[in-house]
């Protein structure tokens, strides 16, 4: 196919990397100017439009993609797909989604997991919202740059799946990191009670898959003096992602907000910007009870 890639940071380099070594030509357009070896640069975000089959999008948030959005979507031709895969909100996802189909394109909101080590891998999950041609469309290509796509339903699910993901593992991670701390205060060795909660009923992907006590469990950025695998304020993001979305649907989530103004805390005011979102563990250890 013919691709252009709109966003070539962290996480849209690797990926757009990985369509050029599956043999798709792929021409690219970044603000900052970034160059991805064999993808073409373009001019402008509509330069890198005009006449491609996909046009991908991994931007840093929902008021970028509108304006990326406004200026592509004109330039794209009938009958191509727009494919969004930055996290964003869901009324910006939905609003692209209209905004494509009014003009004959098909469209993708597609949010991943993984990181920048599941990008560069190929190894992403995508979550897909959109009409079921869009994602028949996009597939192939997901494939490619990732192990796993679900198609989550209409314009805006991708989104939905993903913010609500990320809400159960931002709060997760500091019910972990919590019961570390006060594992500590008892007494109680942190690989007992690795041993013991990652084969009861508290087991979790935080403490089981990506545990926040330095030399406890797997490998994880404990081990690496908690350099991100996952930045605090990117979990900040989705977790007020989160919350804009519960204030719209009117829903009542206690814990996602409880969750959200923790994080606000650790990485506004405190030393959390730059770390792993699981480096609340050493928060907490320093902390009495308030």
């Amino acid at each position: 196919m013919k691709i252009g890639f709109i966003g070539l940071g962290n996480m849209g380099a690797p990926m757009a990397a990985n369509l050029v070594k599956a043999g798709h030509e792929v021409t690219g357009f970044d603000t900052a100017g970034v160059t991805v070896a064999g993808v073409t640069t373009a001019a402008s975000a509509a330069d890198a439009a005009t006449g491609a089959d996909v046009v991908i999008t991994m931007l840093p948030n929902g008021a970028i993609l509108r304006a990326v959005a406004a200026e592509v979507i004109p330039a794209m031709t009938k009958g191509a797909a727009l494919v969004d895969c930055s996290t964003v909100d869901v009324d910006s996802a939905r609003a692209v989604a209209a905004e494509a189909e009014a003009a004959g394109l098909l469209a993708v909101d597609a949010p991943v997991s993984g990181g920048t080590g599941g990008a560069t891998a190929g190894t992403l999950t995508f979550m897909a919202g959109g009409s079921e041609a869009a994602f028949v469309k996009a597939k192939p290509l997901f494939d490619i740059m990732g192990q796993k796509a679900v198609h989550c339903g209409d314009a805006g699910a991708g989104q939905a799946a993903k913010i609500c993901n990320n809400m159960i593992l931002g709060v997760t991670m500091i019910a972990t990191c919590e019961a570390f701390a006060l594992a500590d205060k008892l007494g109680l060795d942190r690989q007992k009670m690795f041993d013991v909660v990652s084969t009861s009923s508290g087991y979790s992907w935080t403490m089981n898959a990506y545990c926040p006590a330095p030399g406890v469990g797997p490998q994880s950025p404990a081990d690496n003096g908690y350099k991100p695998g996952f930045a605090a304020e990117l979990m900040l993001k989705d977790l007020r992602l989160s919350q804009q979305a519960a204030e719209s649907a009117d829903a009542d989530t206690p814990m996602g907000q409880a969750a959200a103004a923790l994080y606000a805390q650790f990485v506004e005011a405190e030393d959390g910007r730059g770390m792993d979102f699981s480096a609340m563990l050493p928060r907490f250890e320093k902390r009495g009870r308030s």
